[in-house]
């Protein structure tokens, strides 16, 4: 099943993926070194990293939306996307409290009930990058209908379709 959201041929969603996950992995690493006694600015940073790691994920969420969408109903695709977006959704409402919880902290450092939260969160992450790699890998969604190892570019124009009785 093809991608419905595409820039120069490409889906756009696993584009976006990318930038929350690394965002949100860094900024838990950064809060874990923060508190086994690194740098004092790294708890600010890792704050950031959320911060930007949200926003990236609700752009990512909105353009696997249209994909979502797209998967017909009844199919295992369609309950491995459904299952997919709910993790995506815990992992980023947990985030959203861990960053509302620092917002206005007096230190934007996480202790450990907010390291412990960010280590969930990432569990689920995990989990909802296996079931991401499983709807593209074995089940081909977002995956162009010529693909293939001689496909042609995807910065080709489409081919010219032709109507029966037509001349070619």
């Amino acid at each position: 099943m093809e991608s419905r959201l595409k820039v120069l041929g490409h889906p756009v969603h696993p584009m976006l993926v990318m930038f929350p996950v690394g965002l949100l992995v860094t900024a838990v690493l950064f809060d874990l070194v923060d508190t086994v006694g690194g740098p004092d600015f790294l708890g600010e940073v890792a704050y950031w990293n959320i911060t930007v790691g949200l926003i990236g994920g609700l752009l990512a969420a909105a353009a696997g939306t249209f994909d979502l969408l797209a998967i017909p109903p009844g199919t295992r695709a369609k309950r491995v996307a459904l299952t997919h977006a709910a993790a995506n959704v815990a992992v980023i409402l947990l985030f959203a409290a861990i960053w509302v919880v620092r917002l206005n902290a007096e230190s934007r450092a996480a202790g450990g009930a907010l390291i412990a939260i960010e280590v969930v969160a990432l569990a689920i992450l995990g989990v909802s990058a296996w079931l991401g790699g499983e709807l593209v890998d074995r089940l081909g969604v977002g995956v162009d209908r010529e693909a293939g190892l001689d496909a042609p570019s995807s910065l080709r124009p489409p081919a010219a379709t032709h109507r029966v009785g037509e001349a070619r």
